[in-house]
Order: structure tokens, then sequence, then C-alpha cells
């Protein structure tokens, strides 16, 4: 099947949390080979890799010191190619990160860039003049923090670092560079990897005349006193440029290559995530997925699911999105969408059914299968420049990778006979993997039966999806492929509710959870929610 991701779900392993196989605290491939039972259990479909590649780690892997080696902290080339024959064996594919949009600092590529204006390299990376008063050429920030040009004394110019100093980027308006990249992605491809997550997509592409990006005009309150200025800046100029399409269709070509392969696109925008998320998936010619951030965040309405999926298909029609609430870099969502729940577990499962209940494709983080929360961190104890920089208001990405914890018992839980990277505390000890795998009432139970239940559904896989007209705080819409049609309702707070649903026979599903349905009285208890069989035709409401 050539588009097994078409509906599928992938789980994302983020290899410095989830298993430590020789005891230096810090996850690793075999740890992965050792635990892949696990992830097969859950029913997923493929595995994402966080970034395995060599690095001298000052972000965790995202700056990329030689694409076609593993890191030592992680393994060897021998190791992944265990690790992707034993995860074949089991069923599972594997798709690995592709940061590709900067490299380290450290990259060979960069050493070369940086000599003089007239090496091989010299246009591999983006280098500008300073201004007559010696500033940057323009106002760019960086993601994290500062101006995004630093400069280079030896070829007395500035280059363009959109995250980390240490993290050149690419000039992908060099064909050469692209075509490097598309080297490299050959080489994973040849080697039996089954597509690639790419990082910060819509970053590889900046305005080749280095105009100046616009206030924020966004109105938020937060802006005039923004934690970070970076968001004070309408980034129009310094990424999400035109000129990536044409890129993104030569990485397709190069997949196609390789039937079976696929891939899924980040999209990093908060002006236009959706519509460039349906660009870069529309036509059969682009990526087979993206995926934005507009689930990642606190918002948590009837209005804001609905306004986001219902933009996507129709920007892209025939577009693909892939949905998540939760990964490396935000807090888990647990944690984001607790005020809209009483209860960890009854939220949990609610948004484990909500989003698998979505068209498109699903991205689980580990760790959402345990229920588990945003680990609470000391400022001492962060690693990530972010959090390190932007702390208190920004606590950055650590609490939400810090290691899965395995066994029951206290820290570190069997994920290190070392002393782990990122403490793991009680709260995250306490919904270890054992304790769960022994009660069939545990979070870790029920998404194993989700994920069963929804491959017994075609149409959650790839039917349509029609939204029902509903006040908050109710979320419903319909799935509907062939003779097939489910509907799906949500009661998205913490107080019970009773709607009036006409349309509907029957009863409600079992793996509906605190919802009864007697006539046409549907009630839904806190975080509740509803399965329903329909007949294909029938018209529904809800009131």
């Amino acid at each position: 099947m050539t588009e097994w991701w078409r509906g599928g779900v992938i789980y994302q392993v983020y290899p410095r949390s989830f298993q430590d196989s020789n005891g230096d605290g810090v996850g690793d491939l075999p740890g992965i080979i050792r635990r892949l039972d696990h992830i097969a259990g859950l029913g997923v479909d493929c595995i994402w890799l966080s970034p395995i590649t060599q690095s001298p780690q000052a972000d965790m892997g995202y700056d990329v010191s030689d694409y076609r080696e593993v890191d030592r902290l992680f393994g060897s080339l021998h190791d992944f190619d265990s690790l992707v024959e034993q995860a074949h064996a089991r069923g599972l594919k594997v798709i690995m990160d592709q940061v590709v949009s900067h490299t380290s600092d450290l990259h060979p590529w960069f050493q070369e860039s940086r000599l003089n204006r007239t090496n091989a390299k010299a246009d591999w990376y983006v280098w500008a003049d300073p201004l007559p008063d010696g500033s940057p050429p323009n106002n760019w920030p960086a993601v994290f923090g500062g101006r995004a040009w630093e400069w280079n004394p030896t070829r007395g110019q500035y280059y363009l670092h959109n995250f980390l100093s240490s993290q050149p980027d690419l000039n992908f308006h060099n064909p050469d560079v692209q075509q490097a990249v598309l080297d490299i992605m050959r080489f994973w491809l040849e080697r039996g990897i089954d597509g690639f997550r790419l990082d910060t997509v819509n970053y590889y592409f900046h305005d080749s005349r280095l105009r100046n990006n616009p206030p924020n005009k966004v109105k938020n309150e937060h802006l005039l006193y923004a934690v970070n200025p970076y968001d004070m800046q309408e980034h129009r100029y310094s990424k999400s440029q035109p000129e990536n399409v044409a890129f993104l269709k030569r990485v397709r070509r190069l997949l196609d290559e390789f039937p079976g392969t696929t891939s899924v696109g980040e999209v990093g925008d908060s002006h236009k995530s959706v519509e460039l998320m349906a660009q870069y998936t529309s036509g059969g010619d682009t990526l087979h997925m993206c995926y934005g951030f507009d689930f990642l965040g606190p918002q948590f309405t009837a209005a804001h699911f609905r306004k986001c999926i219902e933009a996507f298909f129709k920007a892209g029609p025939d577009g693909w999105p892939c949905w998540s609430f939760s990964n490396h870099d935000v807090p888990r969502h647990l944690t984001r969408w607790a005020p809209f729940s009483q209860s960890p577990a009854d939220l949990a499962r609610q948004a484990a059914a909500l989003v698998l209940s979505l068209k498109g494709s699903v991205c689980l983080y580990q760790g959402e299968e345990l229920g588990l929360p945003e680990t609470d961190l000391l400022f001492e104890e962060l690693t990530d420049p972010r959090g390190i920089r932007f702390w208190p208001e920004d606590k950055g990405r650590d609490g939400c990778r810090t290691p899965m914890p395995w066994d029951e018992g206290d820290a570190p839980n069997g994920f290190t006979s070392g002393t782990p990277w990122l403490p793991l505390k009680p709260a995250q000890s306490a919904l270890n993997v054992a304790g769960q795998d022994a009660d069939p009432n545990s979070t870790l139970a029920f998404y194993r039966t989700i994920l069963a239940w929804r491959k017994t559904h075609p149409a959650l896989r790839d039917g349509d999806i029609a939204f029902v007209k509903t006040a908050e705080p109710i979320l419903a819409f319909r799935r509907t492929l062939g003779e097939q049609s489910l509907l799906c309702v949500f009661n998205l707070s913490a107080d019970p509710q009773s709607v009036e649903v006409t349309g509907v026979t029957g009863e409600v599903d079992p793996i509906s959870r605190h919802a009864a349905l007697a006539g046409k009285s549907l009630q839904l208890g806190a975080n509740g929610y509803a399965f329903v069989a329909l007949s294909s035709g029938k018209r529904v409401s809800i009131r």
C-alpha cells in the first residue's frame, strides 16, 4: 500500500528521552530497538525519529554537522540499519527528521563558506553586507532571541541565522544547495528509510532583496510586551517565500522514485499556517502531508477546531494535513488544556478520541499514550537555549522532553542506569508504562483500544468531514466514506452538557465516554464524547 500515510498514525520518538541502553543518561538507537514492541503494540503505523545525525547538540540535534553520519550519542549507522530492519519486521514504517533549512556552524560547508567571498561554497549560506553604519542589513529577528544576523570579520559580512547564531541558514536560491540537500535525502532513502519529517519547511527560502519585515498587526494584547520580540513582526520576507513550492516539487519527485515513502513538513507561521499547509500538499506533486502549530497552542474551542480544518480543505481540497496535539516543541496538551477539564484522565481520552477522528493523518508524541503532563523544571535543570534565555515567562521546551518512565518505582523508572539528561519528576514517574500495562482501565490501555477501533472504521482514516452546527462547548462533525457514516460529538468542557440530536437512531458506540443517548437527548459528561453510526444520507442537527 503506497499511500499507507493517508490517514495513518505516526508515533514521534524523541531519541534522547526514549530509552538509554548504555547508562550515559541519554536515549539511543539500541534503546529504541529495545522498546519497539511497545510502539508496535499501540497499533500505530510509523515511527518518526527526531534528529539522530551528527551534531554538536547546541540545539539538541537540530544543528547538523554531518548529514550522513549518526551521532555517536545515539549509536552508529549499523544501529540505524538494524532499527529500520526490526521496525519493518513489526509492520512499522520509519521516517526521520531532515533539518536542512540550516546547518551547524561546524558543518564543513559553513567552515569553507566563511573563509572568504570567492571559495566554492561562498554562496551556500545567506551572506550580506552591513549597512553604512555597520548594523545588520535588515530588521529580521531570530526565533531564539536577538537579531537574525551574526557578524563574520573574515568575510566582513553578516550571515543569516533564523535560530541560534551557531545555526547558519543555507541559501536555497543557490541550485547547488538544493541539489546537495536532495542528495542527502537520497542517501537515507537508499538505506531503506520510509520518508522524512522536514523541519521548518517554510524557512528554506528568504526574500532575495532582504526587505524589512513589517510589524505584526494581529491584535494581541501580549505583543506590546512580548516575551520574545520575534512575535512582534509579521515574517513576510524572512520565510514562507513563493519559491519554496518549486523546490518541494523536486523533493516529491525524488520520493516518487521510492514507492511507499512519504513526507510531512513542519510549517511554522503564525499568520498563514493553514494556507501554507494546503499549498505545500496540493496537486499531488508537492509534499504528502504538512502540520502547523494551530492545535499546539492553548485554544480548545469548537470554533477553533472547525475554523482550522475547514480553512485547510477550502484552501487545498486535495491537500492532506497531519494533525497533532503535542510534540517536542510545545508544552504537553494535558497541561495546556487543563483549564477545560477537572480530570487529566478524561482529558487524555477525549484528546485521543478527537485527534484520531479528524480528517487527516495523526502524529502522537511519545508519552502521550501515558497521559503525561508537562514536567515542572527548575531553572538550573534546563538545557534548552530558548528557555534559558526567556525564563521564567517562557520556560522553553525541556518540560515536554523529559524521559519516558518505563518501570514502576522511583525515577529514572528504567529509562537509564545512570543519571538522565533531564530529570523525571514524581508526576511523570507515577504514570509509568509498567503500571499502566497491568491496568485495563489505564490511559495506555485506552490508546491501544481506540487505535484498534479506528482501524475498523475506514471513514475515520480517509472519509470526508462535514461539521454540524453547534454552540460552544460542543464540537460535532460526521465522517463519511461510501455507505459508512459516523457522527462524532465532543463536549470540550469540564461541565456536563445536554443537546438535542435529530436524525440519529441507535446507540452510542461503546468506545464513547461519559455519553448516553435516549431518544433525541444526548447527555455528555465532563469531557465526554460520543460516536454514533449513521445512515450515509441521513441529515443530522444538534441544538
